[in-house]
């Protein structure tokens, strides 16, 4: 007979070694002896070679039993009652870091979905991670089963490779309690098999770099043979701006580019001088100047190229994933931007440029 302190009532110590000898019981009586034994003096060591209970086993049937009795002061339902007393120190063991509520709702859990002890360190560690939360994230309730199949919600959206992201997709499906997770991860398995959602294509530019490409506008006299007095009647020329853009008397001015492919290829083109941001479409450049090429005569809708149509009375250009309802003007051909600056700092002399 071994007496303890802090008032509290002697054991036999022999009757409680012999009792886990021969196996007496269950094991949450086991893991109640184990913590006795242990609180009386004796140590996990001398309890092995008494009993047969190996120091871990006896670490993992006393935190066990806590957690059984903290059970059964939150309440379980009588199935999971009666199975955590006959088996299942590992699987409660493992529940010892969750709160007495959330034990209660894991253990339910655990046995009407049968998980042995390796899901249940899953479940625990996921249902814990979950509870640090403020708010369950849309879609997932306070419940382990969601708790896990939120987690598993995250890996398939890191995930890269479809065979895996299939796998964790079936993973997180067996692990969700709510149909509002279930929906949430079959939204992600509806994606695996949804064709490729279509990007914008990249926008056609292009800027002028060398001054050889720089634009240089002559009128036009007309064609031999002409009369030389024909000469006096065209008018001088004032070119302007970073594109060298010509005014004349007559209805409107010039702009010349070399003669790139794709200007080539344009049947009807027109110039609109202006900001990409006026025309709703990305800016690459902080150029304040740029002009854009279109080609009234390409009217035929396909999902490479940006068009000019009409909104509201006022011309814009828009990429369309499908054909537009509304009828289309022109095709854009090309965006130009103007050969960028010379910096003010850097030396005038050529030799000093060249250095």
């Amino acid at each position: 007979m071994t007496e303890l302190t802090d008032n509290q009532p002697p054991i036999d110590t022999e009757a409680l070694l012999l009792m886990l000898r021969r196996k007496e019981g269950n094991w949450v009586g086991w893991g109640k002896a184990c913590q006795q034994l242990q609180k009386s003096g004796l140590n996990p060591q001398e309890i092995f070679e008494a009993t047969g209970f190996e120091p871990i086993q006896q670490n993992q049937i006393i935190v066990g039993a806590q957690v059984f009795d903290s059970l059964m002061s939150v309440g379980v339902a009588p199935a999971t009652e009666a199975h955590y007393q006959r088996v299942g120190s590992d699987s409660l063991y493992e529940l010892r870091i969750l709160s007495q509520a959330d034990r209660a709702a894991t253990a339910d859990y655990l046995h009407a979905r049968n998980i042995d002890s390796e899901g249940s360190k899953e479940v625990a560690k996921a249902f814990k991670e979950f509870a640090y939360m403020r708010q369950p994230p849309e879609g997932f309730t306070h419940h382990p089963g969601d708790a896990v199949a939120y987690q598993y919600w995250r890996y398939i959206k890191q995930q890269g490779d479809l065979t895996e992201k299939t796998r964790l997709i079936a993973r997180g499906l067996m692990f969700a309690h709510s149909q509002s997770a279930r929906n949430q991860i079959e939204k992600l398995l509806t994606a695996l098999t949804a064709p490729p959602k279509k990007t914008a294509p990249a926008l056609p530019v292009y800027r002028l770099q060398a001054d050889e490409e720089l634009p240089r506008t002559i009128p036009v006299a007309g064609e031999f043979p002409l009369e030389s007095s024909i000469l006096a009647d065209v008018p001088q020329i004032a070119a302007t701006g970073s594109f060298q853009i010509v005014k004349s008397n007559w209805a409107g001015g010039w702009v010349t580019f070399p003669g790139w492919g794709v200007l080539c290829k344009a049947e009807d083109p027109i110039a609109i001088i202006g900001d990409l941001k006026n025309l709703a479409l990305k800016n690459t450049t902080e150029s304040p100047e740029t002009i854009v090429i279109l080609d009234r005569s390409a009217t035929e809708w396909t999902e490479f190229d940006y068009f000019a149509i009409d909104r509201d009375g006022k011309l814009a250009i828009e990429w369309f994933e499908q054909p537009p309802t509304m009828p289309i003007l022109a095709k854009l051909v090309l965006i130009t931007h103007p050969k960028r600056p010379i910096d003010p700092d850097t030396p005038k002399d050529l030799w000093e440029l060249e250095d």
